[in-house]
């Protein structure tokens, strides 16, 4: 695309240079440019786009977008805006012809169940026979292909490109979570929505917003945008009730909503649920009428998951039936509470829980099965928020009999240092520290840095009346130790462990 055809419209504050150049490429990211690209140097919570405008003309850029235009690059192009983060989404949607456009968006936030919740409307639109395309925290899957994903929601340049591979290949929905980073960061702006849909609201991200209200006005920004043109489309809002920021969420959009929860006033609620080590079982009741569900997925928390998707379905006229085959055609989300199956008959659960709520929910939702024991291990990532480890260290004093306390990805900090902020909560409540193998013991907490070692030993002392949770990671197959990302899989050690 011509450079002048990107910037048509566009609020510019000056131009340095010629405009009827060839654009390759687009991209944020200097370690990204490539011949002909166009460069956006945006200001991010770390890092400044702008510190990398050399690297990025020494990678063959063609021409730089910034907010500040401290110095010349010879032939290089130099458009100066008022804000790079809001002209980014715009030139990434125009460079990619608008793509999005027409496509049916669905997106998903909230602290936990985001990503469940995608897989379960993804295995929905299957049964419906409509071509889905998913972008969110494990992956972004379409038409067949699967792409691991650094980001829940990837920078616009990214988004753009993917949903336009996805409408090439005939992709007429997407299913997307959609992270508070990147309503804060604008990464979705100028985004239609269909449907805007809410799972719940708790302490996670603190590193990043200051507080919890900054984090919930970041999570409502997606409601709130919805209006104008969207009603006229037929947006909706779905929206968990019983969460108490559903009624806020209510009174912030002007779109019609559809509740779910289990509270009588539901529009889509669960009622005679049933709760076991193999899964879920309730009746769901909505405007259209009743039927059975049934699903492998395990606890309260997914009983609101299957909810919201079964609401969505319901808002876009999706049969009773079609919910229910889609619900039971998904066995399982990888790493969230993941059965993994192995030749002693134990119990072992791998999840993704690495924030409090996230935590207790999973253990609440196992503790029940377990005649032995309930061992928990789990970590907290370093360079994130240092309160959470406290009170997650005393949630799993509170509920395990057994606390393995380990690494989960230190980044920059020490491991050691991590887990002694950790055993604060857990000796407030009340468990006492052991040092030897555990074997035999029923109550007590260790800490094991190694994860590796840390697995092993909670497989080692397990026995058949037991569950054991391997919480924090999930799905990742990877630590990250200051700046590397070493490979490490909790599933794949948990069957190294069992063998």
């Amino acid at each position: 695309m011509k450079l002048d055809s990107l910037l048509d419209g566009l609020s510019i504050l000056g131009v340095s240079g010629r405009k009827d150049i060839e654009v390759k490429g687009l991209t944020n990211d200097s370690r990204a440019v490539q011949e002909g690209y166009l460069f956006v140097a945006v200001r991010g919570h770390v890092q400044d786009g702008h510190r990398y405008l050399a690297s990025a003309v020494k990678s063959g850029a063609c021409a730089v977008v910034v907010e500040q235009a401290e110095k010349e690059f010879g032939d290089v192009t130099v458009i100066r805006v008022p804000d790079t983060r809001l002209a980014l989404p715009e030139l990434a949607a125009r460079f990619y012809g608008y793509p999005a456009t027409g496509m049916r968006l669905i997106g998903i936030t909230g602290t936990n169940g985001k990503t469940t919740t995608s897989y379960l409307l993804e295995s929905i639109w299957r049964e419906a026979g409509i071509r889905a395309g998913l972008i969110g925290t494990i992956s972004y899957r379409f038409g067949g292909n699967s792409f691991e994903a650094p980001l829940t929601t990837p920078d616009s340049p990214e988004l753009m490109r993917i949903i336009r591979e996805m409408r090439d290949e005939g992709i007429t929905d997407i299913i997307m979570e959609v992270s508070s980073h990147s309503l804060d960061q604008a990464r979705t702006m100028g985004f239609h929505w269909s449907r805007a849909l809410f799972t719940n609201l708790s302490r996670d991200h603190l590193d990043y917003h200051a507080t919890m209200e900054e984090y919930f006005q970041a999570k409502s920004r997606l409601f709130a945008s919805l209006g104008g043109n969207q009603r006229k489309e037929g947006a909706q809002a779905v929206i968990n009730m019983d969460d108490p920021k559903g009624r806020i969420l209510e009174k912030m959009t002007t779109v019609p909503v559809v509740s779910y929860g289990l509270g009588e006033e539901c529009m889509v609620r669960a009622v005679d649920i049933e709760l076991a080590v193999d899964g879920v079982g309730f009746t769901l009741v909505s405007p259209v009428g009743r039927i059975p569900i049934t699903s492998s997925l395990l606890g309260l928390i997914n009983v609101y998951n299957i909810l919201c998707a079964a609401a969505t379905a319901y808002s876009l006229d999706l049969g009773l039936e079609v919910i229910a085959k889609g619900v039971e055609g998904l066995a399982f989300v990888p790493g969230r509470l993941q059965p993994v199956q192995n030749s002693r008959g134990l119990s072992v659960f791998v999840d993704y829980a690495h924030s409090p709520d996230a935590l207790d929910k999973a253990l609440q939702t196992l503790k029940p099965f377990a005649q032995g024991r309930l061992i928990t291990v789990f970590g907290c990532g370093g360079d994130r928020d240092k309160g959470k480890r406290p009170e997650m260290g005393k949630l799993a004093g509170r509920l395990s009999d057994l606390v393995i306390v380990t690494s989960d990805n230190p980044r920059n900090e020490n491991p050691a240092q991590i887990a002694s902020e950790i055993e604060q909560g857990i000796r407030e409540a009340g468990l006492g520290r052991i040092e030897q193998n555990p074997s035999g013991i029923e109550r007590g907490y260790r800490i094991v840095i190694d994860r590796r070692k840390a697995i092993h030993d909670a497989i080692s002392t397990a026995t058949e009346k037991d569950v054991v949770v391997i919480a924090g990671k999930g799905h990742e197959r990877y630590q990250i130790i200051g700046n590397r990302r070493v490979q490490f899989d909790d599933v794949e050690e948990v069957e190294r462990a069992v063998s």
